[in-house]
């Protein structure tokens, strides 16, 4: 992250906050939820980690030892960590409702549910970064060697010189068709295609590592995972439209009314993300490189159901290419699949701080998904 000052900058603050300053649960109880929600994907680094602040902070040592000696309380929120973390659109008021109604004193306020909610797509959203940057412990290595320039290429030998081309000549060919605006209907196909070629575009086989005890222990239902929003030949759930539950409008009102200090970092900390350029891909300088990020936040989306009714679709298609899908889909959905093979087959010609700045986009974007879904289940539940 350090490639990317400005981002690094909002990201300690928002975790800062998240882990540090007041908030509804206890220190040792965010830790706890921070290494369920890591768990998910055998984060074994962010495992480790919080495993190790928690017990810093005061938290019981025999809660470590497996998520059936924790508090019924944080076990309860099993099912919504498991369904954030692989399919958050089946998220629903009535799964809300039955953590703050739970009888017995085991029931969440909505503070602290709104608390744990952030934690848990954080954290999801995050093992998905260090992961997509290949750092296991315990050697502490990443795929992104650290050069004397964060700016040499990688697989040089096998780069390929049309890479940055092709792209630039689509965002150019995409700047002189603006004035053609496609109809709704036309609007309203691209998007299902595009959802289709998402169900087409396979993850990476099975996962790098086998999934240590370390990690298994706090683990309910482990083949639990993400399947395809859109399956062949099955029912497909409702599309989430964006303009029906924004981030803007709904979700960060929500979290700014019950969070405040959270809901505006994570606000800034998107805007920092979904933003940030610098005017460069590959060696091309002074580049406009805002239809690409855009394609690249949406195709994410696009993968757990989300449509944004005044983008065109055909853009992703056009923009992003098989590898570069098959390595975001992959980050997004299955990080613990994710090898130094498939880091290096995509965008050979680019710079590590832009693969870096990829895997920045995927967290944010996959972050903001899964938090509208939990969002919008608790503002159903409220109204």
């Amino acid at each position: 992250m350090a490639l990317h000052p400005e981002y690094l900058r909002v990201f300690w603050k928002t975790q800062h906050q998240l882990l540090r300053m007041d908030g509804a649960l206890s220190l040792p109880e965010r830790h706890y939820v921070a290494i369920m929600a890591s768990a998910r994907h055998h984060c074994v680094y962010l495992v480790s980690l919080h495993t190790a602040c928690f017990l810093q902070v005061g938290g019981d040592p025999r809660w470590l030892e497996g998520l059936s000696y924790a508090p019924l309380k944080l076990r309860r929120l099993n099912d919504v960590n498991k369904y954030l973390a692989h399919r958050p659109w089946l998220i629903t008021k009535e799964h809300i409702k039955s953590l703050l109604k739970s009888p017995g004193g085991h029931a969440w306020s909505l503070a602290e549910l709104i608390h744990a909610l952030v934690l848990l797509t954080h954290f999801h959203a995050l093992s998905s970064f260090i992961l997509g940057c290949g750092i296991y412990p315990p050697e502490g290595k990443d795929f992104i060697r650290r050069p004397s320039s964060p700016d040499v290429r990688i697989s040089e030998r096998c780069s390929t010189p049309q890479e940055a081309e092709r792209v630039l000549a689509q965002m150019k060919e995409l700047d002189e068709e603006e004035q053609e605006e496609p109809s709704e209907e036309e609007m309203e196909t691209r998007f299902e295609e595009e959802k289709r070629e998402c169900v087409m575009v396979t993850s990476n086989g099975d996962p790098v590592h086998s999934v240590s005890a370390s990690v298994l222990c706090f683990l309910e239902d482990p083949d639990f995972g993400y399947i395809d929003f859109s399956r062949r030949g099955e029912q497909t759930p409702p599309t989430f439209h964006a303009h029906d539950y924004t981030w803007e409008d709904h979700g960060y009102s929500l979290l700014h009314r019950l969070y405040p200090e959270v809901g505006q970092l994570l606000d800034d900390k998107f805007q920092v993300a979904y933003n940030l350029t610098y005017h460069t891909i590959a060696s091309h300088s002074e580049v406009d490189t805002f239809k690409l990020r855009r394609a690249i936040w949406n195709y994410i989306q696009c993968i757990y159901g989300i449509r944004y009714d005044d983008y065109d679709y055909g853009e992703v298609n056009r923009l992003l290419e098989r590898s570069l899908k098959v390595y975001m889909k992959t980050v997004t959905c299955h990080p613990e699949r994710v090898t130094r093979q498939l880091y290096n087959d995509f965008w050979r010609q680019f710079k590590h701080s832009e693969k870096v700045h990829l895997n920045l986009l995927l967290f944010e974007a996959r972050l903001q998904a899964a938090l509208l879904y939990g969002l919008r289940a608790i503002t159903r539940y409220m109204t």
